[in-house]
């Protein structure tokens, strides 16, 4: 599933391709994919003569700004937008295209058909689902260290799931949390009241650090991701610890891990982040 890198990227590109566009029609061939309005017919109706003003993020949430509405857009697992014009050949599992007057279109292609599609008055989407939970973003100004303390320090839950739950930080998956718990020093199944203030101190700039190193970067393509232009994301080359199993650590050269937590397959360097004495780890697997 892309992440905060990934979608800031794709947030990026489709700014500079979609921006200023005139929406002539709608093409929806997967219903499921339209969350709101249920109706497809009533989306693409909608849709017909508005104008995209600029794509914006909230989250792993892309937000497409136009003239009175916004179209709130999830990619999930593969879902992803592309640019082209319009006598270029569809691809399979082209499911929502938005046919420009000038004769380009977006096109959403979606292998696992998981994305979702909602639309809003402008406005309102922040105040109702998908984004009204939503958590700290941690690449704003807002996302200080005292604010980062205030919302996690006293949980009891493990600092790994608990970084995954977009309730308190948005955009961080299972990608970016291994690499900045690793880049901290801290085991993933220590519970978030058992770290210590210098620790916080030290995952904050870490979380900060590694996400905007992927977004420079453009994202990491582990599986399918590319952003609104078909290019790859290159982060993947200097992931740390993440897919790295039985390869040595590039700080102490022992072999990085992989275990489960929270349901979640974790990387990391034992040495480098140890478990606490009388804390017991999950089952690794060198496998």
């Amino acid at each position: 599933m892309p992440e905060l890198p990934e979608v800031e990227t794709v947030r990026r590109t489709l700014n500079q391709l979609v921006a200023g566009k005139r929406i002539l029609r709608v093409t929806v061939s997967l219903p499921r994919i339209i969350q709101r309005p249920k109706a497809p017919d009533e989306f693409a109706a909608m849709l017909a003569g508005r104008t995209i003003l600029s794509v914006e993020r909230r989250g792993k949430f892309l937000r497409i700004i136009m003239d009175g509405l916004v179209l709130v857009s999830h990619l999930r697992m593969e879902g992803r937008y592309g640019v082209y014009h319009e006598d270029e050949t569809t691809e399979l599992h082209t499911h929502v295209v938005f046919h420009f007057d000038d004769g380009m279109e977006l096109r959403y292609k979606d292998v696992r058909q998981f994305g979702t599609m909602h639309l809003f008055a402008l406005g309102e989407e922040l105040a109702l689902p998908p984004l009204n939970k939503l958590g700290m973003e941690p690449l704003e100004d807002a996302f200080t260290l005292q604010a980062f303390k205030k919302r996690l320090a006293k949980r009891t839950t493990k600092i790994k799931p608990l970084l995954l739950n977009q309730e308190y930080v948005v955009g961080l998956g299972n990608i970016y949390v291994d690499e900045a718990l690793f880049t901290a020093g801290i085991h993933p199944e220590r519970t978030a009241n058992s770290i210590k203030p210098a620790e916080w101190a030290r995952l904050h700039v870490s979380i900060v650090a590694t996400l905007g190193r992927a977004v420079e970067a453009g994202g990491s393509s582990i599986k399918s991701y590319v952003n609104g232009q078909g290019e790859m994301g290159m982060f993947q080359h200097e992931l740390l610890v993440y897919g790295r199993k039985n390869e040595p650590c590039s700080r102490c050269g022992q072999f990085i891990e992989k275990f489960v937590v929270g349901g979640r397959g974790t990387h990391i360097c034992t040495s480098c982040q140890p478990l606490p004495k009388g804390l017991q780890a999950g089952r690794l697997s060198r496998k």
